[in-house]
């Protein structure tokens, strides 16, 4: 994780980057329940950070693929630790 993030700034938290067809909400429960989860987000995840991705929905998934990639190496860029976006 260090490794991918070497810009990180401590004071800023640890973010997962993906993309899906449901609405945020729905899958963010569905990994805190376990279901098609990453293990990342399962164990740690606290809350929802709209303000970093609500202006990005929706698009096509193409589009969104790309997207997933740019919002991540943006969000290092700024300082975040990102799992995921890749």
């Amino acid at each position: 994780m260090l490794r991918l993030n070497p810009k990180r700034d401590p004071n800023k938290p640890c973010v997962y980057v993906g993309m899906t067809g449901l609405p945020v909400d729905h899958r963010f429960e569905n990994h805190k329940n376990g279901y098609k989860a990453a293990r990342l987000v399962r164990k740690y995840a606290v809350r929802l950070m709209p303000e970093l991705y609500a202006h990005l929905n929706p698009m096509p998934f193409e589009a969104a693929a790309q997207m997933e990639k740019d919002l991540a190496a943006d969000l290092r860029n700024e300082g975040y630790t990102v799992a995921g976006g890749t």
